[in-house]
C-alpha cells in the first residue's frame, strides 16, 4: 500500500485566480507548521509543485525526509488568460464562460488555459508514476487546491462537481490510499 499525504501549501493571501501565478507562501504560523509536522510520517518521500509556494511549505516540512525535484506536473490548474484576475472581473467581462467553467467541470477552458480533464490528466499521471517507483512508501506532496481534489475524484471514482465541493484549507492534509488496483480515501482537509 502507497500512503499518499497531500498537503496543500501555506496561504498566499491573494484574491484572485492564481493558478501559474508564482505567488509566495505565508509561513508564518509556526505552530501550525510544527503541528503540521508533528502529523506527517518521519520516513515519507516529499515533493511538490515547482510553483514557489509549494517548493517554500515543502521546504518547511522536510525534516528528514527525502526530498525529490518539484514537479511542473503538479502545478494547480492554468487559469491562462483568467491568470491572477478576481472572480468579478473576469465575470463583468463573460459571466457565462466563467460560470460554466466553474459550475460544470470537465472540458470547458479558461481562455488559453486548461480545463479540468486536462489538469486531472496531467495529475494522474504524476501520481501513477509515484505509485510505480515508491510502491508502498509514504509520499508527501505539498500541493495545491485543485491538484489535490482531481486525486480525491480519482480515488473516489466520483464526478468533478462532487469533488469540487470537497473543502481544502491551506496547511490541511488529505490521505489518500493506493491499494494497488483500487484507492481507498482516508481524510480530507484534516488540520493537524
Amino acid at each position: 500500500m502507497t500512503r499518499f499525504w497531500w498537503v496543500r501549501h501555506g496561504p498566499t493571501h491573494k484574491k484572485t485566480m492564481v493558478g501559474w501565478t508564482n505567488a509566495p507562501a505565508d509561513l508564518t504560523d509556526t505552530d501550525q507548521i510544527k503541528r503540521l509536522n508533528a502529523h506527517l510520517p518521519q520516513n515519507a518521500v516529499v515533493l511538490s509543485s515547482d510553483l514557489l509556494r509549494c517548493t517554500q511549505t515543502a521546504h518547511t516540512i522536510i525534516g528528514a525526509h527525502k526530498h525529490l525535484p518539484p514537479r511542473k506536473g503538479l502545478r494547480e490548474i492554468h487559469f491562462g488568460d483568467w491568470e491572477d484576475q478576481s472572480f468579478d472581473d473576469i465575470s463583468a467581462k463573460d459571466p457565462e464562460h466563467i460560470r460554466a467553467f466553474w459550475d460544470e467541470p470537465g472540458d470547458i477552458t479558461a481562455p488559453n488555459g486548461e480545463s479540468w480533464n486536462e489538469v486531472c490528466l496531467r495529475v494522474t499521471t504524476e501520481v501513477n508514476d509515484l505509485c510505480h517507483n515508491y510502491k508502498d512508501r509514504d509520499i508527501i506532496i505539498v500541493a495545491h487546491y485543485g491538484v489535490i481534489l482531481t486525486q480525491i475524484q480519482h480515488a473516489g471514482n466520483m464526478s468533478a462537481k462532487a469533488a469540487t465541493s470537497f473543502q481544502i484549507d491551506n496547511l490541511s492534509v488529505t490521505r489518500l490510499e493506493h491499494l494497488g488496483d483500487a484507492w481507498r480515501i482516508m481524510g480530507v482537509n484534516h488540520k493537524p
